[in-house]
């Protein structure tokens, strides 16, 4: 730890929406280090910086800190990750320096961690189970139209769970008789193709993976599957955008988390035995209004099972 009163907190693939803010209680004195200098020379910026761009163009959205170098090289006493593949890339930099993810899609399958129980290595945090979530979303569109045959996915190839999820769906659509087609979608360009092989193949509904490449382009894929009449099952922000059927994770839950997990590392704690927690709390919307324009009727069980109703 740097000193008594003051840590470096590093955060890899940050969530806009999330926050680990640290209440006094906590016992952590969170503090942003500016790597700027007294002087001001003609064209330079002096303090902190960021850019938010896909760096290795694998659907995830990088973080560029300006003149940040190595996390590793500046000694942070923790680093906070979001999502999968940057806890995946806080784990490749150091073995040594906690890491604490405020989410990750499955850290069991994805190897994050040995067992939730005990990781056993220099990560811990919070986890839920995409590959269950998955399953979860085709079952309430089942629910939801009890007609539908045939069902698309959306799912992209390079997401470290992306094995895991299609056999928890091929396994659900089995067991719900349907006929799964799955397409596969590295980036925005892929979208409309993507469509189009999915009104081939006259698919009843669609299902989104939960994935960056999908999360930060919901209203594209809205505005495709609103022009072909499909309905779709997603996170709560895509049911909120246009969507079906939204069943989630509560992530700003798990990010509210995280800094109890800082706030345990800095008092001494090792990530190896501080379990790993589950998500608690998951979020089922229904959006009324594009039932409505599809032609649907919503069964009122399942209206009344929803935490929220968008008319």
């Amino acid at each position: 730890m740097t000193n008594a009163n003051t840590v470096k907190v590093a955060t890899v693939a940050i969530d806009p929406e999330c926050s680990i803010n640290s209440a006094p209680a906590d016992g952590v004195d969170f503090r942003h280090v500016s790597g700027g200098t007294p002087e001001r020379h003609l064209l330079e910026i002096m303090g902190s910086g960021g850019l938010f761009f896909d760096y290795d163009e694998d659907g995830w959205v990088d973080v560029f800190l300006v003149d940040g170098g190595s996390l590793v090289d500046r000694k942070v006493d923790v680093i906070v990750t979001y999502g999968t593949p940057g806890t995946l890339a806080a784990m490749r930099a150091t073995k040594t320096i906690p890491i604490i993810m405020a989410y990750s899609g499955d850290a069991l399958s994805a190897g994050l961690v040995t067992s939730l129980a005990r990781p056993g290595g220099n990560v811990t945090g919070s986890t839920y189970f995409l590959s269950e979530l998955m399953a979860k979303r085709l079952e309430l569109l089942k629910a939801a139209m009890p007609q539908i045959t045939k069902a698309a996915v959306l799912v992209n190839p390079g997401n470290p769970l992306f094995d895991t999820t299609l056999k928890a769906l091929e396994s659900a659509a089995k067991s719900l008789n349907i006929d799964l087609q799955q397409i596969r979608v590295a980036g925005l360009t892929e979208f409309e193709a993507a469509f189009l092989a999915i009104a081939k193949e006259r698919a009843d509904a669609i299902v989104i993976q939960e994935d960056a490449v999908f999360v930060s382009n919901t209203k594209a894929i809205v505005d495709l599957a609103s022009k072909q009449r499909l309905p779709l099952a997603g996170n709560d922000e895509l049911a909120e955008a246009g969507g079906l059927i939204g069943y989630g994770a509560d992530f700003l839950a798990m990010c509210r988390r995280a800094a109890v997990f800082v706030s345990a590392i800095l008092k001494g704690g090792k990530p190896a035995s501080i379990p790993v927690e589950q998500a608690a709390k998951f979020t089922f919307v229904i959006n009324v209004k594009t039932a409505k324009t599809l032609g649907l009727t919503i069964p009122l069980g399942l209206l009344n099972a929803a935490d929220k109703v968008i008319e």
